[in-house]
């Protein structure tokens, strides 16, 4: 299977399967459509046809080349992964991360917020530090010869739990030092409570540090309100400002939302940049479509267009030496990941797993609250193992929606929670996310296609 498109000026046809990328001319382009449905002699007619100035002998030369490509594997190859595919699920019920939601609570009440303003469809709760570390054993103890291991602090807004926290990490490095293991910390905060005691935490033992930021100013106060109704612009930015400026080369990103009411997010993420921020994320709202801030299909092509211009601009930037990190724009054409990782995803339900204040399992934070999910505890470990059966065959290869598409080896089947909460079935297809996806890498790849050809 290959996967042909022109944008910003390039020609990039991908082997799917080999995962090579060519960026060819018009020309050859051309040739690469008809060649393996078209005899050689009608391919040079019709090439002859639409550009008379090329001779015969460089088209033949082309097709040859070609030929050469698809003998050394990197042209039309076959799937040779489909088969492996339930061998390397079969493998994914040792676990390596837990999402940990030390509150189920928030200081905001964001409108499209999926966890219900941070409640998650139930009562205000924090997590004792009792469950917490209880939760850590039971990481290590499922964690198999895994000697790397995550630990994601996640809310509700986790810095209302913030003593728990810390008494979490000093728990993790005594782990380590009795045990093999080495954990991984991350934060996903909103900000209000972010001050200097956080930051100088959060520096020394937060591997990863998630801020939530929607954009320019009337953009991000639309929906990330308080319980007053007040947006939280104001308050945040120079918190957040503060906090990357004492992180130096650690890794953070600001991560925004947009909704209907700013496809025109580029804006967004310009104004993002001018505040100083570097490494960003800019996510499309999932929601019910008759949400009023839900995306809908007439807002495609405007979508579509900035993630061209965002691609082509962040081009621009890099030849200026100012450039910007995108989350979804981080693609590595050369070595990863890997064929689990393309076959697999993310791992929930398998090798990640959400754990509540009280100590509940569940296969990821967006399944939290809804007990068709529940899996078991932190104490009885997971109890449900047919629902662990059933995430463990959420491999690309299990949904028939993605049979015929050329992005499926990079997004492993995409998101299980998105598409049961829009079909009904983890295995279904979330299919205006999968156009989204699909439009990114397009412009991931162009990206890289570019600065190769700058080199």
């Amino acid at each position: 299977m290959i996967h042909q498109y022109k944008l910003n000026g390039y020609n990039i046809v991908l082997d799917v399967y080999s995962g090579s990328v060519h960026s060819v001319d018009d020309v050859a382009y051309d040739i690469i459509a008809m060649f393996e449905d078209t005899p050689a002699d009608e391919i040079v007619a019709r090439i002859r046809e639409k550009y008379p100035s090329v001779p015969k002998a460089d088209i033949r030369e082309c097709l040859q080349d070609i030929e050469s490509l698809k003998a050394a594997g990197k042209l039309f190859t076959s799937d040779a992964f489909a088969d492996r595919a339930p061998a390397f699920k079969a493998k994914t019920s040792v676990l390596k991360a837990l999402c940990l939601h030390v509150a189920h609570s928030c200081n905001l009440a964001c409108s499209y917020c999926f966890a219900g303003q941070g409640e998650y469809s139930g009562e205000n709760a924090l997590m004792s530090y009792d469950v917490g570390k209880r939760a850590m054993d039971f990481l290590v103890e499922n964690s198999g010869a895994r000697t790397h291991l995550e630990v994601d602090f996640f809310g509700g807004e986790p810095l209302l739990n913030w003593d728990v926290v810390k008494r979490l990490v000093a728990y993790g490095r005594e782990l380590e030092k009795t045990t093999d293991k080495h954990f991984r910390f991350t934060l996903t905060t909103n900000g209000v409570l972010l001050d200097d005691e956080v930051t100088d935490f959060c520096n020394k033992e937060m591997y990863n540090v998630v801020l939530s930021l929607d954009g320019r100013k009337e953009v991000h106060d639309r929906y990330r309100v308080d319980r007053a109704g007040k947006g939280s612009y104001d308050r945040i930015v120079p918190a957040f400002q503060s906090f990357i400026q004492a992180r130096g080369d650690r890794e953070y990103y600001v991560r925004g939302t947009f909704s209907r009411f700013n496809t025109d997010f580029l804006r967004d993420i310009l104004h993002m940049t001018d505040l100083g921020f570097d490494k960003l994320s800019m996510e499309p709202v999932v929601s019910k479509p008759d949400e009023p801030w839900a995306l809908q299909e007439d807002d495609l092509p405007v979508v579509y267009k900035q993630y061209e211009e965002l691609a082509t601009l962040m081009l621009e930037r890099e030849k200026e030496g100012r450039p910007f990190t995108f989350y979804h724009y981080m693609i590595d054409l050369k070595n990863g990941p890997c064929i689990y990782k393309r076959i697999s995803g993310c791992g929930s339900g398998t090798e990640y797993l959400a754990v509540t204040p009280q100590g509940e399992l569940y296969p990821c934070h967006q399944f939290v609250g809804d007990p068709r999910f529940l899996m078991g505890s932190i104490y009885e470990g997971v109890t449900n193992t047919a629902l662990q059966e059933e995430f463990q065959g959420c491999s690309v290869y299990a949904r028939e929606g993605c049979k015929d598409c050329w992005a499926k080896l990079y997004c492993a089947g995409g998101c299980a929670a998105n598409a049961y909460h829009t079909t009904g079935s983890l295995t279904g297809i979330y299919e205006y996310g999968c156009k989204l996806f699909r439009k990114r890498i397009e412009c991931a790849i162009m990206r890289k296609v570019a600065q190769a050809e700058e080199e």
